[in-house]
């Protein structure tokens, strides 16, 4: 039953992040500068990442229109992949396993250090001064990111599309929207803003609780990483029949 009581024990961890948010006692200085990290770590990456993957799907998707001679949809699935589903997935698996590690590695790290403790002993809240920010920061960066891999995917696409295979780029950019809508968009936010609630809270559970030295970091890390993919992944099909599934 020991995963039972470690659920348990997250599940005190989130309430006692939630009671600091709704009675702030965490510094805006410390918000800001952690979210401008996570975004400047994760920004390359994901540009890196959903660009080719953009271009892939243009690639496969010409192939398949072509034997039905309906190349000018190509533009509306990419449009509704990239900004539904492959951007947000990519996107927070690229923050888990930048953002979330280091947040994991830096908390683990003050933690065996006794920094955490120190803090504590000071009157200092440990969760306000250390989690609430970071937890706050990867909520906001998720969507942020989110939305750069969006323009970059769908880049990768027109690229390929227009640049390589000689489509025509008013064709493309008349049908990108033909069968997105605005809450499209809205939805993909808003699934990377919990996406990007979880990382948070599941990283900075491991590295505030880690124990055992350095080897008790690294399996930190490592937990932040595997458990955070797993639990957003998991969410992302709730969240995707609750958001687009009656989409007719």
């Amino acid at each position: 039953m020991e995963w039972l009581a470690t659920l348990g024990r997250f599940g005190l961890f989130a309430g006692r992040v939630a009671r600091r948010l709704i009675h702030p006692s965490w510094r805006l200085g410390d918000f800001t500068q952690q979210l401008y990290l996570v975004t400047t770590r994760c920004l390359g990456p994901v540009i890196a990442v959903t660009l080719p993957f953009g271009m892939v799907i243009a690639l496969q998707g010409l192939q398949i229109f072509a034997m039905f001679g309906s190349e000018h949809l190509l533009a509306s699935l990419v449009s509704v992949t990239v900004i539904r589903e492959l951007s947000p997935v990519l996107a927070s698996v690229l923050v888990a396993a930048q953002g979330g590690s280091a947040f994991a590695a830096e908390l683990g790290s003050m933690r065996i250090k006794e920094e955490i403790d120190a803090t504590e002993v000071m009157a200092v809240d440990g969760i306000a001064y250390h989690v609430v920010p970071r937890v706050l920061a990867v909520t906001l960066a998720c969507p942020m990111l989110n939305l750069v891999g969006s323009i970059a995917g769908i880049a990768g696409a027109f690229i390929t599309a227009v640049v390589f295979r000689g489509e025509q780029a008013g064709v493309f950019m008349a049908q990108l929207w033909a069968f997105t809508q605005p809450s499209d968009l809205w939805g993909s936010l808003l699934k990377t803003a919990i996406f990007g609630v979880i990382i948070g809270l599941i990283s900075c559970y491991h590295g505030y609780n880690a124990s055992g030295g350095a080897a008790g970091v690294g399996k930190a890390v490592n937990e932040t990483v595997v458990y955070s993919v797993l639990a957003f992944i998991t969410a992302n099909y709730f969240l995707t029949t609750a958001l687009f599934g009656q989409s007719s």
